[in-house]
C-alpha cells in the first residue's frame, strides 16, 4: 500500500465546520463486510445494531483549551500557542507549537491575557515549529491550571475557519470525557448523546473505556509515499483492568465489541495478548494501522469520515477493506456527507 492510494477529490463544502443539530442525528452510514453492503441511517439508529452483552469501548479523554494568543515582548507581535503536552509540572515546561515560528526564538518572552499575569520564556527550539516554553507564574499549580484553562479556546481543527463560539466549549467534547489531557477530541464519540447511551444500556450493552490523549499527531501530513517509513507521534495510553474485563468477556462471549474511533482502536491495538485478549497497559503508543493488517480485539467500529491521505483514513482501509473503503466514500463524497471533526459517521460491521 502507498501514499497514493489513499487519495481522493473531497470538495471543501463537505467539510463540516459546525455539528449537526443534535449529536445523535448526524448521518450514519453503514457498512456491512460479509455482505459488502450500504445502508443510509441516522446516528440514533446506531441503537438496532447492538443487543446484550454486545461491547462498546469508549475513549473518555478530555480536551483542555489549548489554543492560546499572546504578545512578544518589544514587538508585540501577536503569536499563537498550542499546547501540546506538560513536559514538567513543577518547573511549568511546555512542549508547544508557535506561529508565526519564525518570529520566535530561545530567550524570547511571551505575554498572555489582557493584564499580561502570564508570561512565557522560550527556553528551547526543538523543530521547525515546536519549541519548549517555561511558564512563569507565581501562584499554585492549581491556580496555573486554572490561568490556562481561562485564557486557553477550544483547539477546533485548523480546517475550520470561523471564530471559536461558546458552543464549541460542549460540542468538540464527549459527553462522557473524563481526563483532561487531549488537544484534539476523539470525534466518532461527539455523536453519542446521554438519551441515546441509556438506549444502548436498556438494551444491555457495555461500556468500556479507556484514555488516549489524542495529540495533534494524528493530523499530521503522510509524507512518504512507502507507508512504512512513516512514523506516529506518541501519544498517551491507559487500560485498566476494569476495561479489559468487560472487553475480554466481550471477546469470549463473541459478542460484537466495538470500536467507538480510531483513537480506541489505536489504543486496543497497542496492548494485545499473544491470545487476542486486552491487556492492561499505561504509557505511550505510536502504533499506526494500515494495510494489510489483522485486528485482534474490535469486530467493528464507529468511525468519522476522514480526509484524503490522512493516517485515520488507511486505518479504516485495513479495517473495512480497501475497495470496500473506497467504495463508500465515493458514496459519501456523491451523497453530500459530512466529512472530518464535526461530520457524520460511519459504523463499519
Amino acid at each position: 500500500m502507498k501514499l497514493s492510494n489513499f487519495g481522493f477529490n473531497l470538495p471543501d463544502e463537505l467539510l463540516a465546520e459546525y455539528p449537526a443539530e443534535n449529536r445523535d442525528e448526524a448521518r450514519l452510514m453503514v457498512l456491512d463486510r460479509k455482505t459488502q453492503t450500504i445502508e443510509h441511517k441516522m446516528f440514533k439508529d446506531i441503537v438496532d445494531y447492538f443487543d446484550e452483552d454486545d461491547v462498546l469501548i469508549l475513549n473518555n479523554t478530555k480536551v483542555f483549551p489549548a489554543r492560546l494568543y499572546g504578545n512578544k515582548e518589544k514587538t508585540g507581535a501577536r503569536i499563537e500557542v498550542f499546547l501540546l503536552r506538560e513536559l514538567n509540572e513543577e518547573q511549568r515546561l511546555w512542549d508547544v507549537l508557535v506561529d508565526p515560528a519564525r518570529k520566535i526564538r530561545i530567550g524570547n518572552k511571551l505575554y498572555f491575557g489582557d493584564d499580561d499575569t502570564l508570561v512565557a520564556e522560550v527556553i528551547d527550539n526543538t523543530t521547525s515549529r515546536g519549541r519548549t516554553l517555561r511558564f512563569l507564574y507565581d501562584g499554585s499549580y492549581t491556580e496555573f491550571r486554572r490561568k490556562l484553562n481561562e485564557l486557553g479556546e477550544t483547539p477546533l481543527p485548523k480546517y475550520i475557519k470561523r471564530q471559536v463560539e461558546p458552543e464549541d466549549e460542549e460540542r468538540y467534547q464527549t459527553i462522557y470525557a473524563k481526563n483532561e489531557g487531549a488537544v484534539a477530541a476523539p470525534t466518532a464519540g461527539l455523536h453519542f448523546s446521554k438519551h441515546l447511551l441509556k438506549r444502548l444500556e436498556i438494551k444491555g450493552v457495555n461500556f468500556a473505556e479507556v484514555t488516549l490523549h489524542v495529540g495533534l499527531g494524528t493530523f499530521n501530513p503522510v509524507e512518504v509515499e512507502d507507508l512504512s517509513k512513516h512514523k506516529m507521534d506518541s501519544e498517551e495510553l491507559k487500560i485498566d483492568e476494569k476495561a479489559v474485563d468487560i472487553v475480554n468477556k466481550g471477546i469470549r462471549g463473541k459478542r460484537r465489541v466495538c470500536a467507538v474511533g480510531t483513537t480506541v482502536m489505536r489504543a486496543i491495538e497497542s496492548s494485545v495478548s499473544s491470545n487476542g485478549e486486552l491487556n492492561e497497559f499505561e504509557g505511550w503508543t505510536n502504533k499506526f494501522i494500515f494495510p494489510p493488517y489483522d485486528f485482534s480485539i474490535a469486530n467493528c467500529m464507529i468511525t468519522n469520515f476522514h480526509t484524503p491521505k490522512s493516517t485515520l483514513l488507511m486505518m479504516i482501509s485495513a479495517f473495512a477493506g480497501h475497495d470496500f473503503m473506497k467504495k463508500a466514500y465515493d458514496e459519501a463524497v456523491k451523497e453530500g456527507y459530512k466529512f472530518y471533526s464535526y461530520g457524520d459517521a460511519m459504523l463499519i460491521l
